[in-house]
């Protein structure tokens, strides 16, 4: 193991020239790839326990920190649903150490092997997991992001350069510090995770277009900021984008579940990407689920965008309009539409959908199988809520985002989405003629 190297993990700042400033960090963070490749599980746990016990220690600093980006933020009129999820509590910090230790105690994905086999002239072919290399994270103002990212890339031996919004600054800069220390505690390179002090959007792009440099962006976030990393980039994306989630509620479901479970999975966290945006009846069944699940709508302060054949079961809803249906509305607003058929649900999921996370509640096995082969999406569920499409609901410990991608990983990505993989052949002095 290598002596651990002093580097300024938060640079660059905001002078100088920013693209140069990221070429060095860049280098620095191929330096410590190298590292981390080499390094044991055990060592990388040891930073990840380090990780948990510094965020818990140091509680106290880092709400400090973002009760200040906190009040910066509301000064400057930050969306409500931004805010919350820019906000952290003792609580929250709590859970940021928890995950970072379920990532330390799963299996390591580094140099498992896939897949083995023997071919008949004796050659011994082997798949086997690696680290991609160099990860570049851009996110907004979720902090959590900072220690979920940093975890997973040192656990599947990543180095990471992450870069926050401008709103949540003071607070990863808080968690960076954590970090920093924890990886010294265990001498590794600080180089590993290396987040970025810079608001300006020139590292932004300074990362996405170091081809052959950086090995993967993954950007976190709202369309409008995915999309923008997208339209630079030369180096590989997993993206993330929109979660129109869609919970379709056949004639056979069982209407106490299905008001429970829509109602939950709009109203508990409607600012994040798994809640459902739209909400897919089935006629036979909208008389006895729909004034009901309307009346706890109302008392949570839901507003309800109905298309007009139902509007009459909903007490107090609106109108929807065509944009209504595929909008991510990350708010306490839903869309209600009345289908004829599981059919119906399945053709307006594959429309208006964004192949996040789709729910079907019913009884009937047959139907529940149809939904499942035919919706296509990252995650179907069946009489669960779409809150559930998380990576630590799966196990993950944390998640580095929710790919919308079929390539190279879909869903919640955990440690060994992080990894892709080599062949290992071993021979006897074997040549090919």
């Amino acid at each position: 193991m290598a002596n651990a190297r002093p580097t300024n993990a938060t640079a660059p700042d905001d002078t100088g020239d920013t693209a140069l400033q990221i070429q060095q960090v860049i280098k620095q963070s191929r330096r410590a790839a190298r590292e981390l490749s080499t390094l044991s599980g055990a060592v990388r746990n040891s930073v990840l326990e380090a990780m948990a016990t510094g965020l818990l220690v140091h509680a106290d600093a880092i709400l400090a920190a973002n009760a200040a980006d906190v009040q910066q933020a509301r000064g400057d009129n930050l969306a409500p649903s931004m805010a919350s999820r820019l906000t952290l509590t003792a609580q929250k910090i709590q859970a940021m150490a928890q995950s970072i230790r379920q990532i330390a105690q799963q299996v390591d994905p580094v140099g498992q092997t896939i897949e083995a086999s023997d071919r008949p002239n004796g050659l011994r072919v082997e798949k086997r997991r690696v680290p991609i290399g160099v990860i570049a994270i851009i996110y907004e103002s979720r902090p959590n992001v900072t220690s979920d990212a940093a975890a997973l890339c040192v656990k599947s031996g990543n180095a990471c350069i992450l870069r926050g919004g401008k709103e949540s600054l003071g607070t990863n800069l808080a968690i960076a510090k954590v970090i920093q220390e924890a990886l010294a505690s265990s001498g590794v390179d600080a180089a590993a995770v290396q987040v970025l002090s810079t608001t300006d959007r020139a590292a932004v792009t300074a990362l996405v277009t170091a081809q052959g440099a950086v090995d993967l962006v993954i950007p976190r976030g709202g369309e409008s900021l995915i999309r923008a990393v997208v339209e630079q980039a030369t180096v590989p994306v997993i993206k993330h984008y929109k979660g129109v989630c869609h919970i379709y509620i056949d004639k056979d479901a069982d209407a106490d579940m299905a008001v429970n479970i829509a109602y939950s999975a709009k109203v508990d966290g409607c600012a994040v990407c798994n809640t459902a945006e739209c909400i897919l009846v089935h006629k036979d069944i909208a008389a006895r689920v729909l004034p009901r699940l309307a009346t706890r709508y109302r008392q949570a302060g839901v507003q309800m965008r109905a298309d007009p054949r139902i509007l009459g079961l909903l007490q107090d809803a609106k109108l929807a309009v065509e944009t209504d249906w595929g909008q991510e509305f990350l708010d306490l607003i839903v869309a209600i539409k009345q289908v004829t058929s599981v059919d119906e649900a399945i053709s307006h999921i594959a429309q208006y959908g964004s192949q996040h996370t789709d729910a079907i509640i019913t009884s009937n096995i047959a139907t529940a199988q149809k939904f499942v082969q035919q919706v296509d999406s990252a995650s179907v569920m069946v009489n669960a809520s779409t809150r559930w499409a998380d990576g630590y609901e799966y196990g993950l410990g944390a998640e580095i985002g929710i790919s919308t991608d079929k390539l190279h990983a879909r869903g919640p990505m955990g440690a060994a989405d992080l990894c892709t993989y080599k062949f290992i052949v071993t021979g006897n002095g074997h040549i090919r003629t």
